[in-house]
């Protein structure tokens, strides 16, 4: 999600070298201009701190805290703290709405930063963040099983304003939290833990409309089960949720046998069980169970259903956006597979 947009804003990368922000910021000839007018052979402290004060006063001025997701990563040169710090100093945080954390380091680094403390020792300084993705690191930057997460619990405690919390990652803590403001939470995950599961369903988040959950496989510590769902499944934790996303599953017909019984599916607006391993068993469970058409969209791409069943579930559900994309087709020996994994 380098470019592109989250939470409805374009994303703006904080770059990672001084000279390219001065390239990217307009203000080249009035700091140009500055530089000449002083006797840098006699700089005392006071010209420097002077100096400083003016380089932050240009970039505030420049750059457009608000209107856009600020994305904060590491490089092969240069460190996560350094640019992170480069948006403190640079950016007026006051201002800042949406934030995007990407690489901070490999796995095998003794001394990786903790985006989340880093997070957290700055909470005071972005009242305003309402948007907030932890994670967003590309296959070609590292596997998502080796993003390893800190406990993500003590974010939604410390952003008043927090309506969505995006969360990409391996080794994912959470603990049962409340928070009346959430509005959409998505975990993504190759495998994700049972405890997570549970957790989110006894967290007490009236106002979540959007929960998408990857659950991953047992190989990642995807141990989750029906069970762990349950209490989300029966619709009395969750008053306002109107999109469910249960994906990226091993057991993805076990979860669709589950959903054709399901009080929560009766309020949705959409439902997602995509990515996984849906066959034709499970689509057959979803069309003998409770009704489905008044959901607007169904998203059941990347799956294993044959075409004879997709197409007794388009004409099944005519007024509902079908997704049956992305079709796999195994080869004999091997076995289904998740979207999504290592």
């Amino acid at each position: 999600m380098r470019h592109g947009l989250f939470a409805g804003l374009p994303i703006k990368e904080i770059l990672h070298h001084p000279v390219d922000e001065f390239l990217e910021l307009d203000y080249q000839r009035e700091l140009r201009d500055f530089v000449l007018a002083q006797d840098l052979d006699t700089e005392t402290e006071a010209e420097i701190r002077r100096f400083a004060e003016r380089l932050r006063a240009l970039a505030h001025e420049t750059a457009p805290a608000r209107g856009v997701a600020w994305r904060i990563a590491a490089d092969e040169e240069t460190p996560f703290e350094a640019v992170y710090e480069r948006f403190l100093h640079m950016v007026d945080t006051y201002q800042v709405t949406a934030l995007v954390i990407g690489y901070w380091g490999a796995l095998h680094e003794k001394d990786k930063p903790d985006p989340v403390k880093l997070l957290l020792d700055a909470a005071h300084l972005m009242p305003r963040l309402e948007a907030l993705f932890l994670g967003d690191v590309g296959g070609d930057e590292q596997e998502l099983s080796w993003v390893h997460l800190p406990d993500v619990t003590p974010l939604l405690e410390a952003f008043p304003r927090l309506e969505r919390l995006d969360v990409r990652g391996g080794s994912l803590t959470l603990r049962p939290v409340a928070n009346r403001g959430l509005k959409t939470l998505r975990i993504e995950c190759g495998g994700l833990p049972a405890h997570v599961v549970r957790a989110v369903a006894a967290s007490d988040l009236p106002g979540l409309e959007h929960l998408d959950l990857w659950l991953g496989v047992g190989h990642y510590g995807g141990d989750a089960t029906v069970a762990d769902l349950e209490p989300i499944l029966a619709g009395a934790r969750l008053p306002a949720l109107r999109h469910l996303g249960l994906e990226d599953s091993e057991i993805q017909d076990e979860i669709a046998a589950a959903l054709a019984g399901a009080p929560v599916v009766a309020r949705l607006e959409s439902l997602s069980l995509a990515m996984g391993v849906l066959s034709d068993d499970g689509a057959a469970a979803l069309l003998s169970g409770q009704p489905l058409t008044h959901l607007k969209k169904l998203d059941l791409h990347h799956h294993y259903v044959s075409d004879v069943m997709a197409e007794r579930m388009r004409a099944a559900l005519p007024g509902v956006s079908v997704d049956l994309s992305e079709p796999v087709h195994l080869y004999e020996g091997y076995a289904p597979y998740v979207a999504v994994s290592e």
